[in-house]
């Protein structure tokens, strides 16, 4: 019998919305606890109590990040060292989903050269400063882009964290890693690189419908955490359509997880975008997609800063030698 074939409705120029390296058959090497809600032979797809509803504010966080120039270091002992000037933003969108309405409630710009060279200072271009970040190491090129990952997350905690009000709930995109401590927060993966679950569970995964979701499982990982996934509503055909995983603290009661996973699955889905909107409908939350689109442009124009760069290198450069 032929395998059935699904186009993935995903733009492919973002990838793919599952992306093992071989496929939903790739297995991840984590520890899975997967009696926390059920037992392991008792999983069946799950709703909502009728009692669960949305919280008044959600609060929705993402960043950005860009690489303006790659640069090398001319050190006094003749050695060199490879480096990135990056720029990056993060931002938080408030919705009251009793007004039914939106805004940017806060979003910040910073800019880093990230390098092991251990003389390299501070870029100033004209009005724009890429303050050095020190890496550990040899600093290998290939390296360094996500030595930015460190402190663009430190901005989204700085950004999110002073808009936060008593009983909202905060949805940081991508996983939780070092927001664990962060109270009423969810970590939302949208594309799933890693199968967690064995053959049976998997197929309970791919198996729901919108606005189901599976039992909450524990992950045994480094970061840990209770996660689940769910479907959220959307006109995309294949196992794998619509499908998200959502985490939340490992320090959390089991119950304290049931819960989130519940408000979760009445709370996510008013956010699910459409293929006409965008190329990764529905995961890619309608929120975030603006969001994106803002921080993106308060980035600036990379073309001059990169010029602004070569510039300020330049200047600093100490004069060629000569006879």
């Amino acid at each position: 019998m032929n395998a059935r074939l699904f186009v993935d409705a995903w733009d492919p120029a973002y990838g793919a919305s599952f992306e093992a390296p071989g496929g939903p058959a790739a297995p991840s090497s984590a520890q899975v606890q997967t009696d926390v809600e059920l037992p392991a032979d008792e999983w069946r797809p799950l709703t909502a109590p009728d009692s669960v509803e949305p919280p008044d504010v959600v609060l929705l966080v993402d960043g950005v990040r860009r690489i303006d120039a790659s640069v090398w270091t001319e050190e006094p002992d003749g050695t060199s060292y490879p480096g990135l000037a990056a720029s990056y933003a993060a931002g938080v969108v408030r919705c009251d989903l009793r007004r039914g309405a939106a805004e940017l409630a806060g979003a910040e710009v910073e800019r880093g050269l990230f390098t092991a060279s251990p003389s390299a200072q501070d870029v100033v271009a004209g009005q724009i400063r890429y303050a050095v970040h020190r890496l550990s190491g040899t600093g290998e090129l290939s390296k360094l882009p996500a030595a930015v990952q460190g402190p663009l997350t430190a901005l989204e905690v700085k950004v999110s964290g002073a808009v936060r009000d008593d009983g909202d709930l905060l949805v940081v995109d991508g996983p939780l890693r070092s927001r664990r401590q962060l109270p009423r927060t969810l970590g939302y993966i949208k594309t799933q690189h890693s199968q967690y679950l064995d053959a049976r569970h998997t197929a309970l995964v791919t198996g729901l419908r919108a606005r189901e979701r599976s039992p909450v499982f524990r992950l045994g990982t480094a970061w840990g955490g209770y996660s689940w996934y769910l479907r959220l509503p959307g006109s995309g055909r294949g196992p794998w359509a619509g499908i998200v995983r959502v985490e939340c603290s490992a320090e959390l009661a089991e119950q304290q997880a049931v819960e989130l996973a519940n408000l979760s699955l009445v709370t996510l889905p008013k956010f699910a975008s459409t293929p006409y909107k965008d190329p990764r409908a529905p995961q890619n939350l309608i929120p975030i997609a603006g969001l994106e689109r803002r921080l993106r442009a308060r980035l600036g124009d990379g073309r001059l800063l990169h010029r602004a760069l070569t510039l300020a290198t330049t200047r600093a450069a100490p004069p060629a030698y000569t006879r």
